[in-house]
């Protein structure tokens, strides 16, 4: 297939399906940098989608042009209808709270906090009672096998169970989009395995679109279909359909 950073890709299954993301020719510098040449990518609605690449090609630039986290300074991003690269910064932080999940490499769970709370905070940022919000962190914290660590801070969890912590709070609202920015880059492969098997199984379960950045072809091989950046620009598309 030759390269073409101007083609919409889509899973064959999803292609009459309207994308739940779509980012168009999006170009964006770090000083000097352009760490983003004109990139476009869709996300269907409930796939999982790896974004793969070496290092600086632009995959987590893309990943915060895509989350809202950073605004491109050319190109488009469209979600629900909307420009997130126009929102308000205050409709951006609402989406990131309540339709959007972003999980880290190293987590970044607040450390002061339990494993209950980390995952409970979403919801009562959102105005969710204590109560409930306990009860639906407790929920999400056995999905992922963790429950009984949940009165234990980060710093008292091992690096997998942290990061099940970490995808626990960012599923913990039924977001339609998580983001997931080499979730497994900071496990051992063990670890990495049965963090990314919890990962496809809980989001197919929920119906969440997932956007997955990672070096890794085992990781990769979790998802439904995979893009290549190379230099800022989506050089190939793997196990998809090409509409134009």
């Amino acid at each position: 297939m030759t390269p073409d950073t101007s083609t919409t890709v889509a899973s064959g299954s999803a292609a009459s399906v309207a994308p739940v993301l779509a980012a168009r020719g999006l170009v964006k510098a770090h000083g000097p940098t352009r760490a983003l040449r004109g990139a476009s990518v869709e996300l269907a609605p409930g796939e999982l989608l790896a974004v793969t690449g070496a290092s600086g090609s632009g995959k987590s630039t893309l990943l915060h042009c895509l989350a809202g986290i950073v605004r491109p300074d050319a190109g488009e991003v469209e979600y629900g209808g909307e420009r997130l690269d126009r929102l308000p910064e205050r409709r951006l932080s609402e989406l990131r709270r309540t339709e959007f999940g972003v999980v880290f490499q190293f987590g970044q769970l607040i450390p002061e906090l339990t494993a209950l709370d980390n995952v409970a905070l979403p919801l009562l940022l959102a105005g969710t009672g204590r109560t409930g919000a306990h009860a639906s962190a407790g929920e999400w914290l056995e999905r992922f096998g963790v429950r009984g660590q949940g009165g234990l801070r980060p710093g008292e969890l091992s690096g997998g169970q942290a990061q099940r912590v970490a995808l626990a709070r960012a599923l913990v609202t039924g977001p339609r989009v998580v983001f997931a920015d080499e979730p497994t880059g900071a496990l051992d492969s063990l670890a990495g395995e049965q963090v990314m098997a919890a990962l496809a199984h809980t989001a197919r379960e929920t119906g969440s679109a997932v956007l997955l950045i990672t070096h890794d072809a085992r990781v990769a091989a979790y998802a439904d279909r995979e893009v290549t950046l190379h230099d800022g620009t989506v050089a190939q598309a793997a196990g998809a359909e090409v509409v134009r």
